[in-house]
């Protein structure tokens, strides 16, 4: 029981210290502001932290390591293709209709979460309808605990570049702390980053290209 509560207190720490480190997602390879084990973000009344959820996790390697001692064998072989196929069919079912986009590439699979059906404009706070998607999100993933979890802020490059900065941390920091309270989703899987408006995937120069840079990424890998 330890393994999953420890977590989620690191998670839920209130502790507002103004130095913020920084850690490497693992996604992208870029360096991002990391609060973990130094304090809080400030605003919107979340008190998620970002990077690793616990403080034995100080890196992708850490993780895997976490979820080893915690009893999840890694994969291997063919067996991690069949496994991630298994996982995307069954959110295929589960997400149909919820407005959440599935993308595979190659052994990852992205759960894209726009902002229009996530979160009200300009905050980070989640939109109650939507919280039933989430639960359906989290038990899959509880079903497959094989698969490590980047949950992943991005914005559009409207405003200041700090302000998009934050509210991409904000409201990835909302959906991965959701997943991990009551203990849906195992802390130790979990990693949260925000981009900010640097990685779009639409141009910026229309409003529909806004809103689909707008959006919370959850990146699924398996445990090799």
């Amino acid at each position: 029981m330890m393994k999953k509560t420890a977590p989620w207190i690191a998670l839920m720490g209130v502790a507002a210290l103004a130095a913020a480190c920084t850690t490497t997602d693992p996604y992208t390879g870029m360096p991002v502001r990391n609060n973990t084990g130094t304090g809080a973000l400030s605003g919107a009344g979340i008190g998620a932290v970002l990077g690793y959820l616990t403080n034995t996790n100080k890196g992708e390697q850490g993780r895997k390591n976490a979820l080893i001692g915690a009893g999840i064998g890694a994969l291997a072989g063919g067996a991690v293709g069949n496994y991630m196929d298994r996982q995307q069919a069954d959110f295929r079912r589960s997400l149909e209709g919820s407005g959440v986009m599935i993308r595979r590439n190659g052994d990852q699979i992205v759960l894209v979460m726009p902002s229009d059906v996530t979160f009200d404009v300009d905050k980070s706070e989640i939109q109650p309808k939507f919280l039933r998607v989430l639960d359906d999100v989290g038990r899959t993933l509880n079903a497959y605990p094989q698969t490590t979890i980047d949950v992943v802020g991005h914005a559009d490059s409207s405003g200041p570049d700090d302000y998009n900065q934050t509210l991409s941390e904000r409201r990835a920091s909302s959906v991965a702390s959701y997943l991990v309270n009551t203990d849906r989703v195992l802390g130790d899987r979990v990693f949260v980053a925000g981009q900010g408006e640097r990685q779009p995937i639409a141009s910026n120069d229309t409003a529909e290209g806004r809103a689909q840079n707008r959006r919370v990424e959850i990146v699924l890998r398996p445990l090799t």
